[in-house]
Parts: structure tokens; sequence; C-alpha cells
């Protein structure tokens, strides 16, 4: 699968004068379904009254279903890397193979996911400290997060950002009204968690566009030792994302969800860190565009484009914590959570999140690039980032104490480790 050269060095004019444009498109349609999504939440904060039934119903969805679809995730960092590559390119023939290997591929590795899930599910809930009726719904939304994974991988490498913003926007509607109709005839933490199930149906709106994917093609393997290789770049990619977006969530969870007199403290930390997750989720769509850019070329006028896409997205995570810190009250009484521990909280979320936010469009911009190092730079720093949790954040001003340096400690060793690469990628050929 190694890539074949370009016809002509310089990126396509239309490209170029499109990325930004593509982006702030995506990234607007995608900030009104957040604002949907802050609905939601704002649905379960007033329903789910039961002590640590928010907690456990946000640290559920936002960290124990990622954590059982890792592996999924992976490839599909994979497969949308090369499809994206030999789209821009022009290489029909090769973006039909791939797209019907992958699609076998994807489909028995979604199968072998969803055995590790039912298999893993039961000692992780134990160490997490979840009820086994929380467990089955959770791992009932794992099943079906995990065969969407194609439609996303397909969306993102052919570069359907609006049709992708399309199927967001559609689950997010789905996840507003169907969550407000059961939680508040049946409010616990396992109907919000069925929710968000029931909104990945929203995948199922890629069918509409499958006329245009009528492959003739001779399905070609992806296994080689190039996408081997890729994959395991991919796996420390998506390792260091979860570990700095999510794992502390599950550190939470297992500290404060195993005491009853913690879970008040539980629900304050759930509040405050969805609010500061915003913040990288609301440039995530700069993110994927530029993904998809850079996995297509890296060279010429184009690196102009994707560095301003880079830029916007790190103004984006600063001017979006002035705002979250400066509303921090109004933001909680949203969520039904305006209670002093999660208003001081904010501080340090906002902090924490802002520095992920810039880790991440960092990690993008290597996995794009196929730097293999800096990427397996990446998988270990969030790996340590998590330790360092763990071993440090026993408590949640412990935890809250801890989460910015180390987060801040990472981003600065992964900065010098980009700097130091871009120096001297700056005149060598594309790869």
């Amino acid at each position: 699968m190694s890539h074949p050269p370009k016809k002509d060095g310089k990126a396509p004019t239309q490209q170029v004068k499109g990325l930004l444009h593509s982006g702030i498109i995506f990234s607007v349609i995608s900030f009104i379904t957040s604002l949907g999504n802050l609905a939601f939440q704002s649905v379960l904060g007033n329903h789910l009254k039961g002590q640590g039934e928010y907690g456990s119903a946000n640290s559920a969805i936002s960290a124990f279903i990622p954590l059982l679809g890792l592996i999924p995730a992976m490839a599909t960092f994979a497969v949308t890397h090369y499809i994206a590559h030999f789209n821009s390119i022009g290489d029909n023939a090769r973006l039909e193979g791939l797209l019907l290997g992958c699609r076998k591929f994807l489909l028995h590795l979604t199968v072998a996911g969803s055995l590790l899930a039912v298999i893993i599910v039961k000692p992780l809930s134990i160490f997490f400290h979840y009820p086994e009726s929380l467990m089955l719904v959770t791992l009932m939304c794992t099943l079906l997060g995990l065969w969407s994974a194609f439609a996303v991988a397909l969306s993102q490498g052919l570069a359907w950002f609006k049709r992708l913003a399309l199927i967001g926007f559609l689950a997010m509607v789905l996840r507003v009204v169907f969550g407000w109709f059961i939680t508040l005839n049946w409010p616990s933490a396992e109907t919000a968690v069925l929710a968000s199930a029931f909104a990945l149906l929203a995948n199922l709106l890629v069918l509409c566009w499958r006329k245009e994917l009528s492959l003739h093609g001779r399905p070609v393997s992806p296994w080689n030792r190039e996408f081997v290789h890729y994959f395991i770049v991919s796996a420390a990619f998506v390792v260091g994302n979860f570990c700095f977006f999510q794992s502390d969530f599950l550190v939470a969870q297992h500290y404060f969800g195993k005491v009853e007199s913690s879970k008040t403290a539980l629900d304050a930390y759930a509040a405050a860190g969805i609010l500061a997750r915003a913040l990288p989720m609301t440039v995530m769509p700069l993110l994927a565009v530029l993904f998809t850019s850079r996995s297509g070329q890296r060279s010429g006028n184009i690196v102009a484009e994707q560095l301003k896409l880079a830029c916007l997205s790190g103004f984006g995570l600063v001017f979006g914590a002035i705002c979250l810190f400066t509303l921090r009250a109004f933001c909680l009484k949203l969520l039904h959570r305006n209670t002093p521990e999660a208003a001081a909280m904010i501080g340090s979320f906002t902090t924490t999140m802002v520095f992920v936010g810039l880790l991440q469009t960092l990690a993008y911009w290597v996995l794009a690039s196929r730097w293999t190092k800096i990427s397996l730079l990446y998988g270990a720093l969030g790996l340590s980032y998590t330790l360092v949790l763990l071993a440090l954040g026993k408590s949640p001003s412990a935890l809250l104490q801890t989460m910015p340096i180390a987060a801040s400690a990472a981003f600065l060793i992964l900065f010098t480790a980009w700097m130091v690469t871009m120096r001297r990628h700056r005149h060598a050929p594309q790869s």
C-alpha cells in the first residue's frame, strides 16, 4: 500500500482555497450540535436527582464506552488515513479496492471488538464500581458504537464533512428528544446511557449515499507491512487521546464511586468536566479537516492552510476557556449543577482541557504526517498522564491540582518534539 507519486507537486488551487472554508463550515454546524448536546446534559441534570446518578451516567458515556471501543477506533484512524490519501491523489482503482477490502476488515474487527467488550466489561465494572444494570446498557451502547465506525471512517476519509456534520446533528436531535422522554419517565443513569445508544442510529443515514459507493473493483486487503506499521502508530494516537481526554473521569469514578459520601463530589466533577471537555470537542471538526487534508498532502501551498487550521484551533481553545471561566455560574445553572463545589473545579478543568486540546492538535498533525516516533511519544505521554492521576488523584482536590500540571508538562514535551521534527522536514520532499 505504498503511496504512488503525485502527478503534480503543487496542491490543487481549489483544495487550498476550500480547506479553511470546509473547516469553518463543519465547525459551525458542529458547534450548533454541541449546543444541543449541552441541552441533553441539562435534561440529565434536571431529571437525574439521585445522588451519584448524574456522575455515573456521564462517566459511563464519556469514558467507559470509549475505553471499550479503543481497538476499533485505532483501525478507524488507519483506514481513514488511506482513504483520504487515495481520494486526494485521484487513484480511484486503489480507493475502490481499499474500500471493499476495509469494509470486510472493519466488519471482522468490529465482531472481535464486540466479543472483547463482552469479556472485559465485568472486571472493568468491578474496578470502576459500576452497578451491573448500568454495565449491561453501557455494553449495548458500546456495541452500537463499534458498528458505526465504518460510517465515520468513510465520511471523514472521503471529505464528506457536511454529511458528517448532518449525521452528528441528527444524532444530537435523537439524543435530546429520546433522552428527555425516557429520563423523565424512568430517571436513572441506565436510561441516560440508553439515550446515547439510541442516538447512534443516526449513522444509518450514510446508507442514503450508498449509490455513490457502488464499488465494482476487486477487494484489496489492507493488511501489509505499511498498514500494520500505521495501525501501530494509530494505536498510540488513540491511546494518547483517550488518556488525556477521558481517563481522569475513570480515575474519579474509581476513587469517588465506591464511597457513598463521595458521590456528591462525583456529580460536581462530572458537571465541571462536561463543560470543560466541550472546549476540545468544539474545535475537533477543525482537526478532522486537518487530519484528512494532511493525510492527502503534506507539502506545497496546502501546508499554510493546514497551519491556519491548527492556529485557529488554538485560538478557539483559549477564547472558549475565557468564556467558560467568565460564565461558569451560568453554564452550571444550565446543567442544574450550580454548586460551590462544581464552580471551584472549573478553573483547573478549563486549564487542563486547553492543554489537552493543544496536545490533540499536535497529535492529529503528527499522525497524518506519519511521524512514527512522535506519535509513539504522544501515546507514552498519555499513559504517563493517567498513571500520575491514579497515583496522586485520590481526592477531588488532589486530582484537580495534578491534572493541569501533568497536562502542561506533556504539552511542552510534545511541542518541543514537534518543533524539532517540523524544522527537519521543512525542506524534505513528501514521503
